[in-house]
């Protein structure tokens, strides 16, 4: 059941049992009963193999075969040779397959049938074949590795086998990508002397790069060059780096993508030299988007659990996308951010990172599948409750939200509480100008489609309403065109409601859209704006003096507690319970 649920953690697992295989056999130590109940767990991502007296035991046939009629379970592992007491690293490898056999089939044979396919296919192996296509058919993890790699594995006949550990590292690990990059490493580990690839990396950044290029192959020579540029301090470095640099480090992210160390490594490097290049020359373009959007978002499935790796990607991604870049369908990858979201909802980098990605990807999207992005307002509104305070972490959740209100994601019975969250965000940090100009236009963009959002807006509360809190923003943004059309046109939609309109004129702000119209006549949207709310103010009807009968009987906005909250949790917002049920 791990391989279905956790197919990373069981490569993990057989990358060390694999290693520690391969350590034996460099000792000229064969195990001889290897079996799941010997490979034991010393932590949840870390294993050893134990009962290393099997060696001993069974230099003593007498011994060998008391100890394997206590336990007959014992010899359904075990390659068909040992039970005529030969046995060699190959055993090993047999045992070792059975292992695989019986992690890839666990979800649909129990334990008496898994032992009488282990004993049949040591003279049948149509029972192995078939086996193989029932693990295929069900679509378990890595099914095209186990039927290429154990039919290697499982000869009957030892002088047929060709692999021992170190073959099947290579054909698990390398040529299929697994992702354990313990292994991979080892595989190369003695290739090239450690002191050749430092002698040949203490020159310039370009006779480095030309060593990484004429040894891709060996990941241990790219983890020693990117730490090496990684020390070079920046004149050294020749920040920025040409198109064409770049684009040999990125073949080098796309060649190793299942070795963390060597992405953890490229990914400081494009983040060091595509910043300085845009931090010089904010014109400077990254290289083309077809080369490295496909490499990072590859990096993204491969490590989906390195949230340090994540983060950089994130930031990697955001780069490109403020180059203009191209994407491939916008579900993908917003799928993928919003799962990490509900994964990592405490990792402040990577949320930030994250929700600034979302918006990139909302803002340029041409046609957009509604359906991986229904849980976002609910998964934003529930990280921004975990970071109260947060002002930037607010800022780009109001950007998403905005984007995401556009695109008519948010769900008529999510409608109230995202208003609070806006006006609540707002009231957090009015002097951020991205924040209150994301918030009013997400605000505009829900009175526009709901009378039910524009009421909450004007609803009083205990500190203030909506309007009280447009007209704090104005003062302190009055010089600033976008902000005040951002305010303008929140008052455009909000008049456009009837229900509202009364609560407007009540409000006093019509000297506010006047002075507005009378101050940015250069800006005809925000003119237009502010003619079209001083217009619907003129035609109301005036509000009722104080004191006046008539004034109970005028139309009053429910109160919060009166709406119907089906589907919602608490309110999702700063300074206020729980998040937006999913």
């Amino acid at each position: 059941w791990r391989l279905l649920l956790f197919p990373q953690w069981v490569q993990n697992i057989l990358g060390q049992v694999l290693d520690a295989l391969e350590y034996l056999h460099q000792q000229d130590i064969i195990h001889r009963n290897l079996k799941p109940s010997n490979i034991s767990l010393v932590s949840h991502d870390h294993c050893k193999l134990q009962d290393l007296s099997s060696d001993a035991l069974m230099t003593d046939k007498a011994k060998w075969n008391i100890r394997a009629e206590e336990d007959p379970l014992q010899k359904s592992w075990m390659a068909p040779e040992t039970l005529n007491f030969s046995f060699s690293q190959k055993s090993d490898v047999w045992s070792l397959g059975c292992i695989i056999v019986d992690m890839a089939s666990c979800s649909f044979m129990d334990t008496r049938e898994a032992m009488r396919l282990r004993k049949s296919i040591r003279s049948f192996p149509d029972g192995l074949r078939g086996v193989l296509k029932t693990i295929g058919e069900r679509k378990i993890p890595d099914a095209k590795i186990f039927s290429s790699l154990l039919p290697l594995m499982l000869q009957t006949d030892p002088s047929d086998s060709l692999l021992l550990p170190r073959d099947v590292i290579h054909i698990t690990f390398v040529s299929n990508n697994f992702r354990s990059s313990s292994v991979a490493m080892t595989l190369y580990q003695q290739a090239v002397p450690t002191s050749i690839i430092d002698m040949l990396l203490e020159s310039s950044v370009a006779s480095i790069l030309e060593v990484m290029q004429n040894f891709s192959s060996r990941p241990e020579v790219q983890h020693r060059a990117m730490k090496r540029l990684l020390r070079l301090p920046e004149d050294q470095l020749g920040l920025p780096w040409p198109a064409e640099l770049v684009e040999v480090l990125v073949a080098i992210m796309k060649q190793h993508e299942s070795v963390l160390e060597i992405q953890l490594h490229a990914c400081s490097l494009l983040l060091r030299t595509l910043g300085q290049a845009l931090a010089q020359d904010p014109a400077a373009t990254v290289p083309s988007d077809s080369a490295v959007t496909p490499v990072l978002l590859g990096v993204l499935r491969s490590h989906p659990e390195e949230q340090q790796l994540l983060v950089m990607v994130y930031s990697l991604l955001c780069i490109v996308a403020s180059q203009g870049g191209c994407w491939t369908p916008l579900g993908v990858e917003a799928g993928q951010i919003l799962e990490h979201l509900d994964t990592f909802p405490r990792n402040r980098d990577l949320c930030i990172n994250g929700l600034i990605l979302l918006w990139a990807l909302l803002v340029d999207a041409v046609a957009v599948d509604k359906g991986p992005l229904e849980k976002a307002p609910a998964l934003i509104a529930e990280v921004l409750a975990i970071h109260p305070t947060d002002a930037e972490m607010a800022e780009a959740g109001c950007a998403a939200l905005w984007l995401l209100s556009l695109l008519g994601c948010v769900k008529e019975q999510q409608l109230e509480k995202v208003v609070v969250l806006f006006l609540q965000s707002i009231r957090l940090c009015q002097d951020r100008v991205l924040l209150v100009t994301s918030a009013y236009r997400g605000l505009a963009s829900l009175a526009k489609a709901s009378e039910l959002a524009a009421l909450q807006v004007v609803t009083p509360e205990e500190s203030s309403n909506g309007l009280a809190l447009i007209q704090e923003t104005y003062q302190l943004h009055r010089d600033d065109p976008e902000v005040v059309e951002s305010l303008c046109m929140l008052l455009a939609q909000l008049a456009s409601h009837k229900e509202v309109l009364s609560e407007l004129a009540a409000s006093g702000v019509q000297p506010l859209v006047e002075e507005i119209h009378g101050r940015f006549t250069s800006s005809l949207e925000l003119v237009s704006y502010a003619e079209s709310v001083l217009q619907r103010l003129a035609a109301a009807p005036q509000p009722c003096p104080e004191g006046d009968p008539q004034a109970l009987s005028r139309p009053r906005p429910p109160s919060p507690s009166s709406r119907s909250l089906a589907g919602l949790g608490h309110v999702a917002a700063v300074g206020h319970g729980g998040p937006l049920s999913h």
